[in-house]
């Protein structure tokens, strides 16, 4: 199996797996929700366009700063549009911290427990058991429309080109 080198912080860690690219079947995961149901992508966000954030845990300041930058205008989104983060972060701190963040309509999936988001999307930092970071674009046909993984977890990805793909994809544009 393939496998790269992430950096999380000063330290060198490895990812499994090859990097999902463009065109790309967007793989269903399972993950837990903050009631502790279980969450399947493909169900869940059927006939949406979807942006995955990937990040290791909410609570720190990048992955803070990437979601707050996704939910600064969610008020605005169109219905067709869904923006789900995926971490490692146990539901109940998830839970935590949108409400802690007045976050109203972004999914929280938590890979606590599964993992099979951070190994469908190699993103499974294997020395850690964490999400590396990333973020994905999904069409209505869970067609991967953007992606972009991050090799040093201090980084943030471009939200702003993210959301730019994604709107396009809507039906509200």
């Amino acid at each position: 199996m393939t496998n790269r080198v992430v950096k999380f912080g000063q330290l060198e860690l490895t990812v499994d797996g090859e990097k999902l690219k463009v065109n790309d079947t967007a793989p269903n995961f399972k993950a837990k929700l903050e009631d502790l149901s279980d969450y399947d992508f493909y169900k869940n966000e059927e006939g949406k366009v979807k942006i995955i954030s990937a990040v290791p845990s909410v609570d720190t300041s990048v992955c803070e700063l990437q979601t707050f930058l996704l939910s600064k205008n969610e008020e605005n989104f169109p219905k067709d549009l869904s923006v789900v983060t995926v971490s490692n972060d146990l539901p109940f701190a998830q839970k935590r911290f949108v409400k802690d963040k007045e976050i109203s309509t972004l999914v929280f999936a938590s890979d606590y427990l599964y993992q099979d988001f951070a190994k469908e999307y190699s993103l499974f930092i294997n020395e850690l058991k964490l999400v590396n970071r990333a973020m994905f674009v999904v069409d209505k046909k869970n067609v991967i429309r953007h992606v972009e993984y991050l090799d040093h977890n201090t980084e943030l990805p471009n939200v702003e080109k993210a959301l730019e793909v994604a709107l396009s994809l809507t039906d509200e544009k």
